[in-house]
């Protein structure tokens, strides 16, 4: 089984993509240039300007254009540099494309895919995780693939999406490696995925914080114990199922998120265990989060501000005492 990087089984799905005439690519820096995080090197070349386009540094232009061009009947996908410019789109994104087909009582689909990056050491404006954010909102999907394997399956079932879909991407993960089957398959929305197995405690996360989760499973492994590690794969739709199960075993759990832990996406994980599976629980659910500060520039400061595999374990201490 080939291996390849996130960012390698991004492009190749997105290649894939474009084999249908009615899906075109666009955004800053996406074509000459070859995209800020080299994802769509080589695609102007090979595809040419009608179907991957430079745009302005406009993102409530290139979203509404992308929205307006799916209920048209084309298929765009709308790359954002980065998820902290989509604020500048959220009218476009909230109130249109996730709208639409409600509103018109299923008469008009957007099929928009807006590819963007979360996370990442570059400051207050830049480094912020606004995809539990998008997640709360109606009408749209939510993607935060954390391997090569999810990254191509979810940009495969994006693509046959009929619904906007937004797909967080880490900017810390573009080079992580794993294994990619030749064989074509498709990561559904809604299906979370068990990293490791365990019946001590369940560990739940997203992106980068599923190395987290495995990185604190390896440590309880020093100490006899055996975390279960849940990579959720998608936000929104979220797999409650998967996670409760997992807590019926072990009876103790934490979610890790790396955004602020007020009104972070954390908090519905948490309340949906505390509903669903209170009676299965050895003590109060944890919550390990990025703290309620603006990112610092400083690499050394940033990284101080997102939860660590030493935070986790001392969480778990103080409530499980394992």
């Amino acid at each position: 089984m080939p291996e390849m990087t996130i960012r390698e089984a991004i492009s190749k799905g997105l290649r894939e993509a474009l084999t249908d005439d009615r899906v075109f690519i666009m955004g800053e820096d996406v074509g000459s240039y070859g995209g800020a995080y080299a994802v769509t090197k080589g695609f102007l070349e090979e595809f040419g300007p009608q179907r991957i386009m430079d745009t302005p540094i406009a993102e409530s232009v290139m979203v509404g254009a992308g929205v307006g061009a799916a209920m048209g009947g084309m298929k765009p996908i709308v790359e954002i540099m980065t998820i902290n410019f989509m604020l500048l789109a959220l009218d476009q994104l909230v109130n249109h494309a996730a709208k639409m087909r409600y509103m018109s009582n299923g008469q008009i689909e957007v099929p928009v895919v807006i590819r963007t990056v979360t996370g990442g050491q570059l400051g207050a404006t830049h480094s912020q995780n606004f995809e539990g954010w998008f997640a709360s909102v109606p009408g749209l999907k939510v993607a935060v693939p954390s391997t090569p394997y999810d990254a191509l399956g979810l940009i495969r079932s994006s693509i046959k999406e009929r619904d906007p879909v937004v797909i967080a991407e880490h900017a810390m993960l573009y080079g992580a490696k794993g294994e990619v089957p030749d064989e074509h398959y498709e990561v559904p929305f809604g299906q979370a995925k068990i990293r490791r197995e365990g019946k001590d405690i369940t560990l739940v996360a997203h992106l980068r914080m599923v190395n987290v989760a495995l990185k604190v499973a390896d440590q309880l492994a020093e100490k006899g114990k055996e975390a279960e590690v849940i990579d959720l794969r998608s936000l929104r739709p979220l797999d409650v199922d998967t996670v409760i199960k997992s807590v019926k075993k072990t009876n103790r759990v934490v979610v890790i998120d790396e955004n602020w832990q007020t009104g972070g996406f954390a908090g519905e994980l948490v309340s949906s265990i505390q509903e669903t599976a209170f009676d299965h629980l050895d003590g109060p659910v944890g919550r390990v989060c990025g703290l309620d500060v603006p990112a610092p520039y400083s690499r050394k400061l940033e990284a101080s501000v997102v939860p660590t595999p030493e935070r986790v374990m001392e969480t778990i201490g103080q409530l499980y005492g394992l």
